[in-house]
């Protein structure tokens, strides 16, 4: 028997979605001009990737832009408003992180298995989708769902990194990785925690971690290889 809440979550979203179509709305961005996102603040998501941290072990970080301006926004949109058809958006920023990162590491993409870094039970349901797996799919990429949570950690929002390592410590478990090349994939990185467990969770099943990919990187980097990050 279907979830009534993921089923009243789903058709939320297609009625949202299907508004964005034929409802005039304002620009996530500007909140001025017709949207979803206009042509002016459009112009300002252009991918600009940088590797700016590395993991444990070396491997590099490597993000699409800086988590500011329309980038912020439309990725704020996305994820409070539950606006999956906002993702097109990002996808390119997503795709210039993965095509930099597999040039970083000198391999052919077809080579890399990305894998999504996983939402909490609270987020899932709430907006009924995964922003790392669309983000994924929209630039043609089949996201690898191998991580899962072994247990929910607390709401991240607030907390400094030693708070946010804790927070996520022992928090994912990882399958069907073993003597794969993984590329772990998220949104935004802010301290390095989340990416952190999540490599942990990966080397522990017998993947190797040859880097991160993530759409945007908060300011606190201060631009390309300022210090560690992570989405946690």
């Amino acid at each position: 028997m279907a979830d009534p809440r993921r089923a009243a979550a789903a058709l939320a979203r297609a009625i949202r979605e299907a508004g964005d179509l034929v409802i005039p709305v304002d620009c996530v961005v500007c909140r001025r001009a017709p949207g979803p996102v206009c042509a002016r603040c459009a112009r300002d998501l252009v991918p600009a990737p940088a590797s700016i941290a590395r993991l444990a072990g070396g491997a590099p970080i490597v993000v699409g832009a800086m988590h500011t301006g329309a980038v912020a926004a439309v990725l704020r949109a996305i994820k409070d408003e539950a606006r999956p058809g906002l993702v097109r958006h990002l996808g390119p920023l997503l795709a210039a992180a993965l095509a930099t990162l597999a040039r970083d590491v000198d391999a052919a993409a077809s080579t890399l298995t990305p894998v999504t870094v996983p939402g909490t039970r609270r987020s899932d349901r709430a907006r009924g989708f995964r922003v790392t797996d669309r983000c994924c799919r929209v630039i043609g990429v089949a996201p690898h769902r191998a991580l899962a949570l072994v247990r929910q950690p607390g709401d991240q929002r607030g907390l400094d990194r030693d708070e946010r390592v804790a927070n996520v410590a022992a928090s994912m478990r990882a399958r069907d990785v073993a003597g794969r090349r993984i590329v772990i994939v998220d949104d935004v990185v802010t301290t390095g925690a989340t990416l952190a467990e999540a490599a942990r969770a990966v080397t522990a099943a017998g993947g190797l971690v040859v880097g991160a990919a993530a759409v945007s990187a908060t300011p606190r980097h201060g631009g390309p290889r300022g210090g560690h990050g992570g989405r946690g």
